[in-house]
């Protein structure tokens, strides 16, 4: 194996949590839920030696593995895994009018046409083209042979398409979670998917609930 690669979505937002539009523009912070789910998914992994850490540029990523940072870890922000901007929309709330444009959007890209894009905002193939630059920085350096990446829900779909050579129309065939782990290996120019949305680290929170 020439690389692992440990890929999780940020943890929780208020937007989130309220299901107000993010994307690109809106830089918000972990909530207090978030910052559990990123300290969880840190006492969970920190036995693993990794040998980078990757993030966006948007702090909910790297707020969500601070405790690896602070681990003295090599860090780099790649701002070609910031998420998908949703232009005009973002920082709207969950309106009826932001549901149905996200239905005919998210309709187009289903059908194949991923050059759509909110106005002001990117098309999956635009996200897909800087998602590929970041991705050839993190294959590019040879010696880290397991890194820790951090991005965000819709861009994550849109990298899992690249890493296993699927059309951007069927995305939503994956799922995600906040902080769910993608674990992937890469060798010899092809990657393989070994773990799924793994959220086995948030068992902890369930448990401390009850």
């Amino acid at each position: 194996m020439e690389k692992e690669i440990y890929i999780i979505r940020h943890g929780e937002t208020d937007f989130n949590r309220l299901g107000v539009v993010q994307g690109r523009g809106v830089n918000s912070d972990l909530n207090p839920l978030g910052q559990a789910q990123g300290e969880a998914f840190y006492n969970h992994y920190k036995h693993i030696q990794f040998d980078k850490v990757y993030t966006s540029a948007l702090k909910r990523t790297y707020q969500t593995v601070q405790r690896f940072i602070e681990d003295n870890l090599p860090w780099q922000q790649l701002p070609g895994l910031d998420e998908l901007s949703f232009g005009i929309w973002e920082g709207h709330a969950s309106v009826p009018e932001w549901k149905e444009a996200f239905r005919c959007m998210d309709e187009g890209w289903k059908n194949g046409n991923c050059d759509l894009a909110f106005e002001n905002g990117e098309s999956p193939n635009q996200v897909a083209a800087r998602l590929q630059e970041a991705l050839d920085v993190i294959l590019s350096n040879k010696d880290e042979k397991r890194v820790l990446v951090c991005m965000h829900g819709r861009a994550l779909l849109v990298f899992l398409c690249l890493l296993t050579k699927t059309p951007l129309s069927s995305m939503m065939n994956f799922t995600h979670k906040n902080t769910g782990l993608y674990r992937v290996s890469y060798n010899a120019g092809e990657f393989e998917i070994l773990d799924v949305n793994d959220v086995k680290h948030l068992d902890v929170l369930t448990v401390n609930l009850i």
